[in-house]
């Protein structure tokens, strides 16, 4: 019986390029295969490297259709290297039907740490780090987005969630009306050349973001509930 290949999520850089491990290199250079959100994208990182591993379109849109023939793959004895747009993959990025189904199959799953948003934005925030919550993006429609701040309303921990440039200042305005004027952070751009850091409470970087459009993918880091 033709032993099962091994599925690597690989963690890659969020803007910069020198933020990839020699290890991710490595089994990036190794694999048969390299199942990506963005083939354009990853195609620039690729070529940096001078990596030439053959690539196939694993995004939202087809995520469902590509799982069978990847397990196919997987199961054949090709060794496949999963990667999203930037970070790690299934991070609020396609993967987690990949690797759920890679795990029922009794695949070998071997995941190469790299840099996530996330961790990023709360680390560089000033706010408690030794417990948080994640809840990635809130949503498109308003009437979600509420739904989801009310829940977070009693949550004491420090509250992470990521936001599109064009519904940054609406969601700001839901969580200042939601959860108060708390201190947060917003990151923006984490990592590339036109990285920028906002300290302060709702209002102050609502304030801010009022005088110039907002460009890149935010991460907002938001102070928990304090109990007097």
């Amino acid at each position: 019986m033709e032993k099962k290949g091994i599925l690597y999520p690989v963690g890659t850089p969020i803007g910069n390029l020198k933020d990839i491990t020699l290890r991710a290199l490595e089994i990036l250079k190794g694999v048969d295969l390299i199942a990506s959100e963005d083939t354009r994208h990853t195609r620039k990182l690729l070529s940096h490297y001078d990596i030439h591993i053959p690539l196939i379109s694993f995004s939202e849109h087809n995520e469902m259709r590509r799982v069978p023939y990847l397990i196919r793959r997987l199961k054949d004895g090709a060794n496949v290297a999963l990667v999203s747009k930037a970070g790690m993959p299934g991070i609020s990025d396609p993967g987690y039907s990949l690797i759920k189904e890679a795990v029922k199959e009794g695949i070998t799953i071997v995941p190469i740490p790299g840099p996530t948003a996330l961790i990023v934005g709360l680390v560089a925030s000033g706010l408690p780090t030794h417990s948080f919550v994640f809840e990635g993006f809130l949503g498109r429609k308003k009437g979600n987005r509420i739904k989801k701040l009310t829940r977070l309303k009693e949550e004491e921990r420090t509250i992470i969630i990521y936001e599109a440039p064009h519904r940054v200042r609406r969601v700001l305005s839901e969580i200042r009306e939601v959860l108060g004027d708390r201190e947060m952070t917003v990151g923006r751009e984490l990592t590339k050349k036109f990285e920028e850091i906002l300290r302060g409470r709702v209002s102050e970087i609502e304030k801010v973001l009022e005088k110039k459009k907002p460009r890149g993918e935010f991460t907002l880091v938001i102070q928990g509930k304090r109990y007097k």
